[in-house]
């Protein structure tokens, strides 16, 4: 299946999206990959709240705001998600969880990227309309959408058992 069919499955039924793709084993690349790609959009995303920033003041020129915006979401953030799904992971074997390290990178991974198309609307709604109740509102319903795929993950995952 095509990435984007898996992530518009994933809002029909996370846990049926996560269980087949782990049910086909171990895959750290297919992690790494959904990570940086996440990552990558996670960028395009911030793109048009950067230009409106550097229209708004043109101390920091755009092409700075979007390098040190490119160096965050594609070498930071992904650097920063693998050491938070390490301490839930330890959260979870002190909870005795039935999960591994690799379930929880690649549930809380796979949560981010789907979740994305919502995020693409967010940075945009802060690129157009810029702060205000829009975006608080599209901020939350990107948080509970990206909560949603990754909780239903990780009970899917705890179904399955550590691996």
């Amino acid at each position: 299946m095509a990435l984007t069919s898996d992530i518009v499955a994933t809002y029909k039924g996370p846990s049926k999206v996560i269980g087949r793709f782990l049910g086909q084993g171990r895959n750290e690349v297919r992690a790494l990959l959904f990570v940086l790609i996440a990552g990558l959009l996670m960028f395009i995303a911030a793109a048009p709240y950067q230009a409106r920033e550097a229209q708004l003041n043109p101390e920091g020129p755009l092409e700075v705001r979007l390098y040190w915006s490119a160096f965050l979401f594609i070498f930071i953030v992904p650097l920063l998600l693998y050491v938070f799904a390490g301490m839930i992971w330890v959260v979870s074997k002190v909870a005795r969880m039935p999960i591994s390290g690799y379930q929880v990178r690649f549930t809380l991974f796979w949560a981010l990227l789907a979740s994305t198309p919502v995020l693409l609307l967010l940075g945009l709604v802060a690129g157009m309309i810029g702060p205000g109740l829009q975006l608080q509102a599209t901020g939350f319903v990107w948080l509970a959408v990206f909560g949603w795929f990754w909780i239903s993950g990780l009970i899917s995952a705890t179904r399955t058992g550590g691996a």
